[in-house]
């Protein structure tokens, strides 16, 4: 395996060190090694609104990197969890903005399939696989027919540790109870504060005390607990849906660096104190910021841009952008370095993904078998990728175009599509075809824009010879 040969390198904010990755199941004698996994969690979108720019960072990273542990593992030793937060009072307030005349828990529903579904388009128009399981909080909650944890089991047991009290009709974490809290973001216990709320409540016992519980009003979405009818808070769902899938101590938890503190610290305070854990992850990985055009993005600053934007819109730089263009151009700057997302790199990424496409044609080659070693090596040192992309270009320059469509693809980049997209495309525009002889343009319009929705430009004509009605198709860029 690849793995023996080319170490992995990674920068783990744990320790602040970067380390050789050692799967845990490798490292354990009592695990068969036609068992062994390697096991990777990262919190997903809370879905109250469409994903903006900066939430496609950790995707496209994160997506990179379960390439790159199949690469060495093998595809079926690796599982990879993104979650769905789909309760959360700002889906509430949402719900009861957007839909008033409905039902508050009919309005959630609509608010979070809405932008569930919304956030699926987006991520795979990037270029995105999707997870191995994407669990939702929502069934996670109570106690589970299949045994699997849940939230109402995992505060009891805290409750039960003396980790959790319950007051002012709330259940809180009591973070003085864990001598480390604070090891992650190393922050200092009595530095910290409350998080998001500006008055600490009179009956916490620490300002820095979180909500595991809280009850709901009438018309709140609300599940029954013994502490009353309520919601969870937003911390404990993600260390019930790591342990259900990956176990009480997993290999890699990766995230936004805005996720640090409060979230992933809270996550390992309940994870450790419930489980009795050392660790709740081996490996902590966070990525870097997104600004726009060199400021932070904000609605206030008129900024503010969501992946549909780019894509969808010509809210950057007055044009649609192909979403290899927008992966690219996440994938030159290293993950944990801020990017400034702007239309001039947008430019230059579509110029990078037509040169390959053009060398490669000029051979007239498909993806090779093998992965270039000096290319691995870059991608596993830390995912240096802009070192990587530095060596594809190279390739082409060799006259290795197979090899350089080898490393694209284990980045999810592949700049000759008609391949993957031309049966496809044919079987398309002969339905289209038979609906304009038919007169249903509707139907006919409908596809053209189904295929202008996947890069795909279709330009109509007349046989030169028969005068017939002809299709032809490129890929926009």
């Amino acid at each position: 395996m690849n793995h023996r040969a080319i170490p992995l390198l990674l920068t783990n904010t744990l320790t602040r060190t970067r380390e050789e990755f050692r799967p845990l199941d490798w490292r354990s004698d009592t695990v068969p090694e036609d068992e062994r996994r390697v096991r990777m969690y990262v919190c997903g979108p809370t879905v109250y609104d469409f994903a903006h720019i900066g939430n496609a960072r950790p995707v496209i990273v994160f997506d990179v990197l379960s390439r790159l542990l199949r690469h060495l593992y093998g595809a079926e030793r690796v599982v990879y969890v993104r979650n769905i937060t789909d309760v959360d009072d700002k889906i509430n307030a949402r719900a009861a903005r957007d839909y008033p005349d409905l039902p508050l828990n009919e309005a959630i529903a609509r608010v979070t399939e809405k932008t569930a579904a919304q956030f699926h388009k987006d991520v795979a128009a990037l270029g995105c696989l999707p997870p191995d399981v994407e669990p939702r909080a929502t069934a996670f909650v109570s106690p589970r027919a299949d045994g699997l944890p849940d939230m109402v089991s995992m505060i009891e047991t805290l409750i039960a540790k003396n980790h959790a009290y319950v007051a002012g009709g709330e259940v809180l974490f009591d973070v003085s109870s864990m001598p480390g809290y604070g090891a992650l973001s190393h922050r200092k216990l009595e530095d910290q504060q409350a998080g998001a709320r500006v008055a600490v409540e009179a009956y916490k016992r620490n300002p820095a005390d979180f909500v595991l519980w809280k009850l709901s009003s009438e018309g709140e979405p609300g599940w029954d607990s013994p502490w009353g009818r309520g919601r969870p808070g937003w911390h404990i769902e993600c260390s019930v849906m790591s342990a259900a899938y990956l176990g009480q101590t997993f290999d890699i938890h990766g995230g936004g660096l805005d996720l640090i503190f409060p979230h992933h610290e809270n996550e390992i305070a309940q994870s450790c104190c419930a489980h009795g854990t050392e660790r709740m992850a081996e490996v902590w990985l966070h990525n870097g910021f997104v600004q726009v055009d060199g400021r932070k993005m904000s609605k206030s600053e008129g900024n503010f841009v969501t992946i549909a934007d780019v894509l969808e819109s010509e809210t950057i730089g007055g044009r649609r952008w192909p979403g290899e263009a927008v992966r690219l151009l996440m994938l030159k700057t290293h993950y944990r370095e801020p990017i400034d997302f702007t239309a001039a790199k947008l430019e230059d990424a579509v110029r990078e993904l037509s040169k390959w496409e053009r060398l490669a044609r000029a051979e007239g080659t498909i993806a090779s078998d093998t992965v270039d070693d000096e290319f691995l090596r870059f991608v596993c040192d830390d995912l240096s990728l802009a070192n990587a992309i530095a060596r594809v270009h190279a390739l082409f320059d060799d006259g290795r175009a197979g090899h350089a469509l080898a490393c694209l693809k284990l980045l999810g980049i592949e700049p000759v599509r008609e391949q993957a997209l031309a049966p496809d495309a044919a079987a398309r525009i002969a339905e289209r075809l038979e609906l304009l002889r038919a007169k249903d343009f509707a139907a006919a319009d409908r596809i053209r824009e189904e295929l202008a929705a996947q890069g795909i430009l279709l330009k109509d004509g007349k046989d030169p010879a028969t005068g017939e009605r002809v299709t032809t198709w490129e890929i926009r860029r």
